[in-house]
Formats: structure tokens, sequence, C-alpha cells
């Protein structure tokens, strides 16, 4: 989903990122808010004014959906749920989960604490506003609450769709999975709801580019067409959950995998490894002792006239937690991980921390495309 992305902060034993999508999003936010909303609605202002109104409107307006988003978390970290971070990017914010809800009553609890905390916030800004007009503070300060409070507003309605995977879709995928007991059936109605209200947002988007709003039915267009693939998505990563649920990396792993010994010259290493079996990925491996890898990006950073006076020893790290795996952790584990990395191979560990083997993303791939066609799922 995401392209690349920064930590911004971490609060509540949540991190906080920021994709660089976001940032396109910012400055357009910034340039309508200073070029035509707030021109339109607060006459006579300086430029300078109108600009610094459209900054502080954009980072309130970063600030509730963080703050939509941590309304999220929290409750799911109550109700027992893995929560492994925030992100914002170029649509706005989602909290990750690492799995599923565990019941039908968690992911309604917390589907509906986004929606209420950004009612919090747009009453609290609407009574700032009035408290403003009262006291009379600056047009440009009431003018800032007044948008906060609307896009609250707007906040609360479109996230209450019932389109999945918005918050109002995982209320009736609640409802839904409560009364059927089914979590896929549940699951596949909120996702073929999710991607109609795609479709039909993708056709305002083309109705109002024909006539006129150019910039209004691209963004339209753009939205519908990222609902109806999230939906989709979001569908597809339960049934592989499901389908790899329980079975362990132990069982998709190549036992013998291709090790590099830590004597190897760079040259010899690209050689008659990389281009040779072309994975960015290898276990540096000494009398069956698991050394560290050693990945193509490390041999990026060594000018090609030294290849001959380094070797893998010396560029092998310690395998970190992102590109290594226990043989006994769940499968749906092991692929949620190459997911977050990007990653096509992970190396498997066993209980001593020594090399087990080597998973690839095609072999667990292959497993789920057998047992959709087999089995139906």
């Amino acid at each position: 989903m995401y392209s690349k992305r920064f930590k911004l902060f971490k609060l509540f034993g949540f991190s906080v990122y920021i994709d660089l999508s976001w940032l396109i999003i910012a400055v357009l936010i910034i340039w309508s808010l200073a070029t035509g909303i707030f021109p339109f609605y607060f006459k006579d202002l300086s430029t300078q004014a109108y600009w610094i109104m459209g900054i502080v409107g954009a980072i309130g307006l970063f600030a509730s959906i963080v703050f939509h988003e941590f309304a999220h978390s929290l409750v799911a970290q109550k109700r027992g749920m893995s929560m492994k971070g925030i992100t914002l990017f170029i649509f706005g914010g989602v909290a990750e989960m690492s799995d599923e809800p565990p019941d039908a009553s968690s992911e309604f609890w917390m589907a509906v604490a986004g929606p209420l905390a950004s009612v919090f916030l747009a009453a609290g800004f609407f009574g700032l506003e009035l408290l403003g007009k009262v006291v009379g503070w600056s047009v440009p300060v009431v003018g800032v609450l007044a948008y906060l409070a609307w896009i609250n507003c707007v906040l609360v309605v479109f996230n209450l769709l019932p389109a999945f995977p918005l918050d109002g879709g995982r209320v009736l995928r609640s409802l839904l999975w409560a009364r059927t007991k089914n979590l896929r059936r549940a699951t596949r109605t909120a996702s073929w709801l999710g991607m109609g209200f795609g479709i039909i947002l993708m056709g305002l988007g083309i109705l109002n580019f024909l006539f006129g709003s150019i910039i209004g039915g691209i963004w339209w267009f753009l939205l519908g067409l990222f609902l109806r693939q999230a939906a989709r998505t979001s569908y597809q990563q339960l049934l592989m959950r499901q389908a790899l649920e329980g079975e362990p990396v132990r069982r998709f792993m190549h036992a013998d995998p291709i090790t590099v010994s830590p004597s190897v010259t760079v040259r010899e290493f690209v050689e008659n490894y990389v281009y040779r079996y072309q994975y960015k990925l290898y276990p540096v491996v000494n009398d069956g002792q698991l050394l560290g890898c050693v990945s193509v990006k490390q041999i990026k950073e060594i000018p090609r006239t030294e290849w001959d006076a380094h070797t893998v020893g010396e560029l092998a790290a310690n395998c970190s937690d992102e590109n290594t795996i226990a043989a006994d952790a769940d499968a749906v584990q092991a692929l949620a991980q190459m997911n977050r990395g990007r990653l096509s191979r992970l190396i498997v560990i066993d209980r001593e921390n020594h090399l087990a083997g080597v998973l690839v993303l095609k072999d667990l791939l292959n497993f789920l495309s057998l047992k959709v066609e087999l089995e139906g799922t």
C-alpha cells in the first residue's frame, strides 16, 4: 500500500509513520486552503495571512487524522489486538493491525472509536470557534477553527460509509459477522459493498470531469479507485490468512538453501551466486554456523574495482528481525513480514539461532494458488 515511509514519533507505544505520498496531499491541501477556500469565505485578508491559515489548517488536519487513528489503535490494544503502528498516506491514515479482530464485538468497538474521536474533535473545534467569535479572536484564528470543525465532520461522514475497509464498512462487517458467525462471508459482503461504492465514486469523478471540475473529478476518481482496490485487497488478505493460518514456516522452507562462505570474495560472490541464482539475500555460513546475511544492496556500495579486495565475511551483517523468522512461526506471520519489508526471501532460524533454511515468497503463493484451485477457498 505504501511507497516509502518515515517514522515521525512514537506515542502510547504506537509508532507514527508518514508515507511520501502524504507530502503530495499536504501541498495540495495547503494550496487549496490558501488560494481557494479561505479567500472565498474570509474576504480582504493579506496573502500572507491566507498562506499561514493554509499551513495551520493542514497541520490541524494532520493532527485530526492521527487522533482518529490513535482512537482505533488504543481500543484495539485494549481488546487484545496487536497494532503495528499508524501510517499517513495520500488518502488519509490507517492503523495497521497484524491480524483480524478476535471477534465481532472487538471489530465493532475498534471501528466506531475513530468516528467518535472525530465527532469529539468537531464539537471541540466548533465550540472554540463560537468562543472566538464571542471574545473577539482574529478572523484567521476563527477561520482555521471553523475549517477544522467542518473537516472533522467530513471525516465522520465519509468514514461511516458502509464500504469496507472504511470504518462504516468494518461496523457493517462486525454486525454481519455477529449474525452469521462467519467472518469470511461477512468480509465478502462488506468488500462487495466497498467495491460498489468505489465504482460509484469513480463515476462521480468522471461526471465532475465532464462538467468542467477537472481537479475535483480526478480526486473523486482516484479515491474511488483506491477504495475499490482496498476492498478487494482486504478480502484477498483474509483468504490468504485463513489458508495459511496454523501452517508452520518449516513446512514451506527450503531446508538445504544456497549459503555463502565468509572467505568468498565479493567478485566470486557476484559471479557465482548473484548472477547464477538471482537472489538478493544470502545467508553467510561457516561450519554450519550462521554468521550473518549479505545482500545485493551491500554489494552495490562497494566499487567494482575493489571487489577482489573484499570478502563476503567483511560485508556480512547480523541478520535482523526484518529478514529472519523462526522455523516454528506461523506462515501468516511470514507473509505479513515479507509484505512489510517487500522481501521475496526470509532466512529461517531454529531455536538455537542456527540456520534452518530459507523461505521463498513464491512457494507461499504457489501453495495459496493450489489451495484455491482444489478447495475453492
